[in-house]
């Protein structure tokens, strides 16, 4: 919140080069502690109010007014992300030792296991110019709107995270970027 007044308050030494960019991480924070919070699991029992709730943010954050006063200087803007999400609408059970990746989407470590309905399995990481540590290493990445859930304390986990907005996995959510330009009014 800071840097974006910050922004605001500087917006005249910005508007006149070529390229700015601005990194805007509240929607990722939002989706993330939803889980980890009550108060926001109550506010967003559902994607609606979920949405509701982020757009009421957008409407007073300083990033609606750093839009509005790029307007005002007749400035091009582009917004994008670096990542969609899903929400984790059913658990798959995932075995790994304690040295496994913690992401509830996607999982490397040693001799990970998985039910190949529910994820794609990078045996041989290489092959996919992703890094490998050594022999038996692999990666899980969940398909559709699975999540991954350890065996201990399944039901409890599998419980928390169902409905929470992930991203790290395999779906059209996930894969396919918005991209608006936004072009200062003519005339």
């Amino acid at each position: 919140m800071n840097e974006a007044k910050n922004i605001v308050n500087k917006i005249s030494s910005y508007s006149n080069i070529p390229l700015l960019a601005i990194v805007v991480n509240f929607v990722d924070i939002l989706a993330h502690k939803r889980s980890d919070s009550e108060v926001l699991r109550e506010m967003t029992p559902d994607e609606s109010a979920y949405r509701s709730l982020t757009r009421s943010w957008f409407e007073h954050s300083y990033v609606f007014q750093i839009l509005k006063e790029f307007a005002q200087r007749n400035c091009t803007v582009v917004i994008t992300t670096d990542h969609g999400s899903v929400r984790g609408m059913r658990g798959a059970k995932v075995i790994g030792d304690r040295e496994t990746s913690t992401n509830l989407r996607y999982k490397f470590g040693k001799s990970l296991k998985v039910d190949p309905k529910h994820a794609i399995i990078v045996k041989d990481p290489l092959t996919y110019k992703l890094p490998s540590s050594g022999i038996n290493f692999n990666y899980l990445i969940a398909k559709e709107d699975y999540y991954f859930v350890y065996p201990t304390n399944y039901n409890y986990y599998l419980n928390y995270f169902h409905d929470s907005l992930q991203h790290g996995g395999v779906s059209m959510e996930e894969m396919i970027l918005p991209i608006v330009t936004l072009e200062p009014k003519s005339g």
